[in-house]
């Protein structure tokens, strides 16, 4: 993929102590990963429906790991597959903790695409007396990024796995480190518009360090616990934001597989 101008950032950014992270160039994906996402959609029986998000507790891979879809009912899909070597869950879970409280903490991420982020409950990711899953857990972070269809704010409210139909009992285990899960909602012509997004971050043990699997469900949302389906009948997501955000989420998630050993060790009690 071809780079793309650095976000601005302001003076004071550049006396933080993480501002040497900015100075990177964003670390590139594998060619191959793109090149699946740029060859079109997969066939929508590859995909994974919401309803089956519990597969993703079996041991393996699921057909299809990398790729974007408009599913039979009008809804979209996205899913990523990334490795990180040298991660855990817990460094996965502190990050969402933590980078919510400062823009640049956002903008190292992906010094290409995001621009600003608060967290609308930075006392909670303060607390000394929670834990990282604890610190994210019921709060929105409002983020302003380019996810491949222009700078827009976004909203995405995390949320407990378990209040998102997760089987929580596999959480921890050989199956599953840990799972940073959330609601999005934002520009209705975005990936995470007004029909409502679930999104998953499943994380994964492997061999010297963590796999990360994402899936996008765009068009449903959670109401009282309920998975509700918001996309109107006979409407179909369009294919290009789907693309955007597939290619975009392989780019931010590939940086921050190698930022993320680098900085846990350093800044992870700065909150």
């Amino acid at each position: 993929m071809l780079s793309k101008p650095k976000v601005p950032v302001s003076e004071e950014d550049k006396n933080k102590s993480y501002f040497k992270y900015y100075l990177h160039e964003m670390v590139q994906a594998p060619e191959e990963h793109y090149r699946k996402v740029l060859d079109g959609p997969i066939d929508p029986k590859k995909a994974l429906p919401i309803q089956e998000r519990n597969l993703l507790f079996e041991p393996g891979y699921l057909e299809e790991e990398i790729g974007y879809c408009v599913m039979p009912d009008g809804t979209g899909y996205v899913s990523n597959l990334v490795k990180m070597p040298g991660v855990t869950g817990e460094m996965f879970d502190w990050w969402f903790a933590w980078h919510g409280l400062d823009d640049l903490r956002y903008t190292i991420w992906d010094n290409e695409d995001h621009y600003k982020v608060s967290s609308m409950q930075k006392e909670k990711a303060r607390d000394p007396l929670l834990s990282y899953k604890e610190k994210y857990w019921d709060t929105t972070h409002r983020v302003y990024e380019d996810v491949g269809m222009g700078p827009e704010t976004i909203y995405i409210n995390f949320k407990n796995p378990g209040n998102l139909g997760f089987d929580v009992s596999k959480i921890g285990t050989k199956a599953c480190s840990t799972i940073v899960c959330a609601l999005g909602a934002g520009n209705p012509h975005s990936p995470f518009g007004s029909p409502g997004t679930v999104m998953c971050h499943f994380i994964r043990e492997i061999e010297g360090g963590v796999e990360l699997r994402t899936r996008f469900w765009m068009g449903w949302t959670f109401k009282n616990g309920k998975l509700i389906k918001g996309l109107p009948d006979g409407y179909r997501f369009p294919d290009a934001p789907l693309r955007a955000l597939n290619l975009h989420n392989i780019k931010e998630f590939t940086n921050l597989a190698a930022l993320l050993p680098k900085i846990f060790p350093e800044e992870k009690d700065n909150f």
